[in-house]
């Protein structure tokens, strides 16, 4: 309704300026007022043609470099714009429209330095470009999408806007052109270690928590990427017609189990939120190139459990579900937590990575100690926005024997972080 009331009065603006100008040449009369008229006139027959073009009619496209990177990474966008019969068109201004999730910037690493204020790396993103279309019946134009946050970005509208010479008329079509951009969590290389006990020395930290597989074969499993030779079962391989190998004791004692906090909380820091995400995807790879075996568990506003056996599809759907995932849900992580791990094999060594510390979860995971071999918590916040409640609670579940990783903007910006285990 709106459209077409703005129509009719651009239409009766030319119609009356057409009248007018030409009563003042037939009331005027002489050679001068006609030959006012008579010049202005293809002017009008201008506007009247791009009053009546139907801009609607174009057939616009665009297309990604990629659709599937990384956070922080930078994508080529090229807009197509193609129409039946090439009407003259002085200009085009073409304008994306994106959605919220894009509203932010990542820039790697250098974003944890506001991860005191994360509001800094909030931004509104415009994208408008002109193209002097002419006569041309195909036209494109392109830009780019720098710091691509972490989430599936779903682009769904360009603005179009046209008009004549003069600027009497304007002209605006809303097209929808839906097109996918997935931006997959960064990983951190991570330097996973444990203290060791010397009467000499006193403790000192080893690089990487070494496995030694025993001669002791325990049981079977499917083979693993990295797995030896020797290691195959032949004849569980000839009867299950898949690759079987053998499962030793020290392989079943370091089976670890990740669980992701979720869960959204009073005064939540998103920029912790977002290095719980990238923590979980590399401490999962970095596990499983140590050939252990890793499961994990996302507590939020829906709980995503997948166990520790071997899935070759496993590592794409936990990156799927870390792409998609954001903070909800009503309970608290601690009364989830509590729930989910009796769902835990005893034994399994129990990796927490959370963003918030209270009492609460304190009373969880000393229940689960008793029937976890290992809990290692993960606790992702800033130096300045840790409580010294928390502080306490830190010393309290250490002397414990619950071993905490504070990870603080100092060591996200480090190009290597530590974790340590024992």
């Amino acid at each position: 309704m709106k459209g077409t009331i703005l129509f009719l009065g651009k239409l009766i603006f030319i119609v009356f300026i057409f009248l007018l100008l030409f009563s003042y040449a037939m009331f005027q009369g002489g050679f001068v007022s006609w030959f006012l008229f008579y010049g202005f006139l293809p002017i009008f027959i201008y506007l009247l043609g791009v009053l009546l073009y139907p801009i609607k009619t174009l057939n616009v496209s665009r297309k990604f470099s990629h659709h599937v990177v990384r956070a922080g990474d930078t994508v080529n966008v090229e807009i197509t714009m193609k129409r039946s019969f090439a009407f003259p068109l002085y200009y085009c201004i073409c304008e994306e429209i994106f959605p919220d999730s894009l509203h932010k910037v990542d820039n790697r690493t250098d974003k944890y330095q506001h991860m005191e204020d994360p509001s800094q790396l909030k931004t509104i993103r415009k994208i408008k470009k002109i193209v002097f279309a002419g006569v041309k019946r195909e036209f494109k134009l392109s830009y780019q999408i720098a710091e691509i946050p972490r989430g599936e970005h779903q682009l769904f509208a360009l603005r179009l806007r046209t008009g004549d010479l003069f600027g009497f008329i304007k002209k605006e079509h809303v097209f929808t052109v839906f097109d996918n951009l997935v931006a997959y969590p960064n990983e951190h290389q991570l330097h996973i270690t444990e203290r060791i006990s010397s009467f000499e020395q006193g403790s000192i930290t080893a690089q990487n928590v070494t496995l030694k597989n025993t001669n002791v074969a325990s049981g079977i499993r499917e083979y693993m990427p990295g797995d030896k030779f020797s290691w195959i079962d032949w004849k569980q391989t000839a009867r299950k017609n898949t690759v079987m190998t053998k499962e030793f004791e020290q392989e079943k004692s370091n089976d670890t189990m990740l669980i992701l906090d979720g869960c959204h909380h009073e005064n939540m820091n998103v920029l912790a939120f977002e290095a719980a995400i990238e923590i979980s995807l590399s401490l999962m790879e970095s596990i499983r190139k140590q050939s252990s075996q890793v499961g994990f568990i996302s507590i939020g506003e829906k709980n995503t459990f997948i166990p520790l056996h071997h899935d070759p599809t496993k590592k794409a759907f936990i990156r799927q579900h870390l792409t998609q995932i954001q903070p909800g849900g009503e309970q608290p992580f601690a009364v989830k937590l509590k729930e989910e791990s009796k769902r835990l094999a005893s034994g399994v060594i129990v990796m927490i990575i959370t963003t918030n510390l209270d009492e609460r979860f304190k009373q969880t995971i000393q229940r689960m100690k008793q029937r976890t071999k290992r809990i290692i918590v993960c606790f992702i916040e800033s130096s300045n926005l840790i409580t010294d409640k928390q502080y306490k609670l830190i010393q309290q579940l250490e002397f414990e024997g619950i071993v905490i990783n504070v990870m603080t903007e100092k060591q996200l910006i480090q190009n290597r972080i530590e974790v340590r285990v024992v």
